[in-house]
């Protein structure tokens, strides 16, 4: 981190330490042995099963990737430091303070949801601990916690501008009512704040081992327990923005407490549902119950979240009718309402999505939150049902429509991520290019707390197998089945297809290793018919083991190696990578008479900055390229001809305001 920004930040968190310590030292003496019964002593081990697949955990990941190293560590020494800054800049933590009588004066801030961007920098911090241990970042997330123990009320409430005054809403935002708790549910965001909040004291619980942002959480959701529901002076409700049915999942999974769980699935089971409520509409996906869902519609980010969380009923209660509907939904939004760079919602209007084919490029949203929470959603499904599609999904999105969101800097943010550009239209929450920050900042908080875990997704285990999802250079230690596995990886991914994988057991026995061959390499651009390749590879990727050719048959979309592992096993595979062209599906009317340009995982886009003819460019299918690796952006292979040069998508904007263009006119 850069030391004069985060020693300022810490000295303003020192002037309230000794309030906090003075304030909280009873009360932390005793909230120790808060549900002590129910909580799990280890903080790696959830009491909880439901997924036959499972993520290896970051802690037992060392990435040393060229590509995603960098843009973690971006992420832990620059970004993690700037948001605090800008959150104390604006008033995020006094918000706390006042809440809880230490400061006086109005709430600060405009957002109702101003307390989960603290929360989401938490979970970015303590995902950043469980990788890189960090003793000053640790004493800073402990102030954070403290001051955040401050604003909460003691019945456990905590959302600090309803306890400042709830006659006041943030300055800005006027679509709350002006009263108590819980009137307005549909845009208050209280129980959108208590999501996040739930989700990061589980993080933080899992890096730390320490109990004092969970039981800020445990002491809310016990508070929301016996607030909703369907009983005698209970609030029969579903919140406006979900999040909050997850974070639930989450606490009931670590401390075994099935009253978390069984809210989550009231707030689900009750959407929709007239006779609870007054119906929010499909904005929010309370049209109709979920399970008679099938299209996915309203804001994008609410509609991720949920779906995860109904994932996690399907899982965790073999849930028929949920599987089902999340089945519908998945299909509805890859078939029909995706992006080619894997982002979601078409529509500024609503941050929505749009209707069938609706797929705009200039006006494209493609909130980087939804990106985010689509990972989250395709994440649970490959390990509720290990289908290679979702990794696919996952990949096509990491690689172009989420991490677009991040400047090169680490400092400047994408909000919306358009796939066009004219250098004029402000798409970007009032600028044509990536903005320092936001006064709604979802999108920066929400890559703090994304990009770090990112190591979770590469490898996996179920107890048949041990998957490798994602290519990146790292190692890995895997408990399978109470035998140790070390896979360690070598590749230039994504701009080379070569990876070499030494698998060393620690004792020589027999066992699977699922090595994903990713959908471009299988001629599919996504898992449905919206978009195609024109031309196929020219050559077929291949594995070998210790040298050995194998045969290279793709099964349900792996390699799958089983053998007898001893220690220093080589697997080499080659996904041959080369220049695509890429075409929608017909009724996309947006890119009809277009193609767009890919290579390996990557889209690719053109800027006006290189292309001097920008209006005037077209290609064919036919059309022959140079790859180049160049020193630019960081380093990036480029494509070019005498026609054009392209960059990787997720790097444009960040040598100024200019035209850009994913879809490019077909000749």
């Amino acid at each position: 981190m850069k030391e004069s920004t985060l020693t300022r930040t810490v000295l303003f968190l020192t002037m309230v330490i000794f309030v906090v310590a003075i304030g909280c030292k009873q009360s932390d003496s005793s909230s120790s042995n808060e549900n002590e019964e129910s909580q799990n002593d280890n903080p790696e081990i959830s009491l909880v099963a439901g997924y036959p697949i499972e993520a290896v955990n970051i802690r037992n990941v060392k990435l040393k990737d060229s590509f995603w190293l960098p843009i973690i560590e971006r992420v832990q020494k620059k970004t993690i430091d700037y948001a605090i800054a800008k959150c104390e800049e604006e008033g995020r933590f006094d918000n706390f303070l006042i809440a809880g009588g230490e400061m006086e004066g109005p709430v600060k801030g405009v957002m109702p949801f101003d307390d989960s961007d603290v929360y989401k920098i938490i979970e970015g911090a303590s995902n950043s601990l469980i990788s890189a241990p960090n003793e000053e970042l640790e004493k800073l997330v402990d102030s954070l916690v403290a001051i955040i123990k401050i604003g909460q009320e003691s019945d456990g409430y905590l959302t600090t501008w309803r306890t400042i005054n709830p006659a006041e809403p943030p300055a800005k935002w006027v679509e709350v009512d002006k009263g108590v708790r819980w009137e307005s549910l549909f845009m208050s965001h209280e129980l959108y704040n208590a999501g996040h909040l739930y989700e990061a004291a589980v993080v933080h619980y899992k890096a730390t081992g320490k109990r004092n942002f969970l039981d800020i959480a445990i002491k809310n959701a016990d508070l929301m327990v016996e607030t909703f529901g369907d009983g005698e002076g209970k609030i029969a409700a579903v919140p406006g923005h979900q999040i909050i049915e997850t974070g639930l999942i989450q606490l009931y999974k670590i401390t075994g407490k099935k009253d978390y769980f069984d809210l989550a699935k009231y707030f689900l089971d009750h959407r929709g549902d007239p006779e609870n409520h007054k119906l929010f509409g499909p904005y929010s996906q309370d049209h109709i119950p979920v399970v008679e869902q099938d299209e996915v519609v309203g804001h994008a980010v609410r509609a991720v979240y949920m779906y995860a969380a109904m994932t996690d009923i399907a899982a965790l209660e073999n849930d028929g009718q949920y599987a089902a509907a999340v089945d519908k939904l998945w299909h509805n939004m890859v078939d029909k309402k995706m992006y080619l760079t894997g982002g979601i919602g078409a529509k500024h209007e609503g941050e929505a999505f749009g209707e069938n084919y609706e797929l705009p490029n200039l006006t494209a949203y493609n909130e980087t939150c939804a990106s985010i929470g689509d990972v989250y959603w395709n994440h649970r499904l490959h390990n509720l049902y290990g289908d290679v599609k979702y990794f696919d999904v996952i990949e096509r999105t990491l690689y172009n429509g989420l991490i677009s969101g991040l400047s090169l800097d680490g400092t400047n943010f994408f909000y919306p991520n358009a796939l066009e550009s004219d250098g004029k239209y402000e798409f970007n929450q009032g600028a044509c290019t990536r903005k320092s920050w936001f006064d709604c900042s979802c999108c920066p908080t929400n890559v703090v707390r994304f990009i770090p875990a990112m190591p979770g997704l590469i490898y996996s285990k179920s107890k048949d197998a041990v998957y490798v999802n994602l290519y990146a250079t790292s190692e890995a230690d895997i408990d399978f089945n109470g035998k140790q596995v070390k896979i360690a990886q070598e590749t230039n991914y994504p701009w080379n297809g070569s990876v070499k994988a030494t698998v060393s057991p620690s004792e020589e026995h027999s066992f699977a290793i699922k090595f994903r061959v990713p959908g471009w390499v299988r001629n599919e651009v996504l898992p449905s018919d919206l978009y195609a390749y024109t031309n196929s590879l020219d050559a077929n990727p291949s594995i070998s083991v210790n040298g050995e050719t194998m045969e290279s048959e793709i099964k349900d979309g792996y390699f799958i190696v089983d053998r007898q592992w001893k220690k220093g096993d080589q697997v080499t595979i080659n996904f041959p990578m080369e220049v695509r062209t890429v075409e929608a599906n017909e009724k996309v009317e947006e890119d009809r008479g277009k193609l767009a340009l890919e290579y390996g995982p990557l889209v690719y886009a053109v800027e006006e900055v290189d292309n001097p003819n920008f209006d005037k460019i077209t290609i064919a299918s036919t059309d022959s390229y140079e790859v180049k690796n160049e020193d630019i952006l960081n380093g990036v292979n480029t494509i070019s001809n005498n026609q054009l040069k392209a960059i990787p998508y997720y790097a444009w904007s960040n040598r100024g305001i200019g035209k850009m263009k994913v879809w490019l006119n077909a000749n």
